[in-house]
């Protein structure tokens, strides 16, 4: 015998990782009831063990077309809890050989920014151990300061410029015709989306946005079902169209209908001026505001802060992307909820593999297969106390490097 508790029908009686209870209104007719009873008995009878097909087929029976797939994004963020693994991005080779009388010049974004100049230290230690010149050119990331830092690779007679994160190679067509025509390769890393084509340059080198930013929603989408969202972006990036389309995308395919969600762009220049007043707005104006979805998690900085004036602290909670040192250290106390990071260390190896690639005249490799890790209170101390750059990741791939470049 099926008992209906007044209004509500319960689909399932135990929680699984993949599954949380769902309750549905019931019919008012005779055969609906039955078709809700038959739909509970079946889940309760088989144990609830419940997979996604199990569990979607019986949210359709009871009318409820459009429920978020939690059990997607559950598996969707389940592998990355762990230390990643090495993937090779291509075939082992002499990197001494290939880089005997080459060298690389940079152009990034501030050097005032950290996270810049890590990625620096990264490319320059990879740079060390294979023995060629690694240079790179000082700047506050505007855009005549970029052009001065070309025809500075230029006369430097660089034999390749990596346009980092920052420098747009479609604002700089003419000085990268100016390099190609000295002989210069220009390739851009970690600023476009990885299956766009970038004009002028000879390559892009880019990690998955559109992973992380799926990741992101999928994060909201495993927690909370009926979550409403703010998204802050920084328009003016390249990465950001990507982050854009990804969240979009994965919220629609699973979030169902109950998840709410809009962004709001903030550039970096006044995220120290704009940041605090769009949470404030946001909270206002959205009582259910449940997350805060920071695209690059170094937006944290300001929207903690603004979420603790509100007195909203655990009601709103904040997720982003990148693995900033500071922001794991959030994590760690219980501010920001979760980052997807990234090890800088890690993907200044994997640029500087593939632009030596470049160089050696074995094309541009298409995935640099540069790791993701979730880090939540579970696993944050693992980054260091306090964080640091590069900690948590393990620490073989600069062997695993060092092995596929002969060294």
């Amino acid at each position: 015998m099926i008992v209906f508790d007044k209004n509500y029908v319960r689909a399932s009686a135990l929680k699984t990782r993949q599954f949380d209870l769902i309750y549905h209104p019931l019919m008012n007719t005779t055969s609906h009831r039955w078709t809700l009873a038959c739909a509970t008995s079946l889940l309760l009878v088989t144990g609830m063990a419940a997979t996604s097909c199990a569990a979607r087929t019986a949210a359709k029976l009871l009318g409820h077309k459009d429920d978020a797939d939690q059990t997607h994004a559950l598996e969707e963020l389940a592998p990355l809890y762990a230390q990643p693994k090495f993937i090779a991005p291509g075939p082992a080779f002499n990197a001494k050989k290939v880089m005997a009388g080459k060298s690389i010049y940079r152009i990034a974004g501030p050097n005032s920014n950290p996270w810049y100049q890590q990625g620096f230290n990264g490319m320059k230690s990879a740079a060390e151990k294979v023995g060629f010149p690694f240079t790179a050119c000082s700047n506050e990331g505007q855009l005549p300061q970029y052009q001065l830092c070309m025809a500075q690779g230029i006369n430097q007679k660089a034999t390749l410029i990596d346009l980092f994160a920052g420098p747009n190679p479609n604002e700089l067509a003419r000085e990268i015709s100016a390099a190609k025509a000295a002989g210069t390769l220009v390739a851009v890393s970690h600023n476009f989306g990885m299956d766009e084509t970038v004009p002028n340059v000879s390559a892009n080198f880019s990690v998955d946005f559109a992973l992380a930013a799926r990741l992101l929603a999928d994060w909201v989408i495993s927690k909370d079902e009926t979550a409403h969202v703010l998204v802050l972006v920084s328009d003016e990036l390249p990465s950001t169209a990507d982050m854009r389309a990804g969240i979009t995308s994965e919220f629609k395919q699973f979030g169902g209908a109950g998840i709410q969600y809009s962004f709001v762009n903030v550039s970096i220049a006044q995220w120290g001026t704009g940041l605090k007043p769009a949470v404030e707005k946001a909270i206002a104006a959205d009582p259910k505001l449940s997350y805060i979805i920071c695209i690059y998690d170094s937006m944290a900085e300001f929207v903690v802060p603004a979420i603790a004036s509100a007195k909203k602290e655990g009601k709103v909670k904040v997720i982003g992307f990148n693995g900033t040192p500071f922001v794991l250290d959030m994590v760690r106390t219980g501010k920001v909820e979760m980052t997807v990071g990234e090890c800088q260390e890690w993907t200044s190896y994997a640029i500087t593999d593939a632009e030596m690639r470049l160089i050696g005249g074995m094309g541009a490799v298409k995935n640099l297969h540069i790791p993701f890790r979730i880090f939540d209170k579970s696993n944050a101390a693992e980054a260091g106390m306090p964080a640091t750059y590069g900690k948590g990741y393990g620490d073989t791939f600069k062997a695993d490097y060092a092995k596929l470049w002969g060294l």
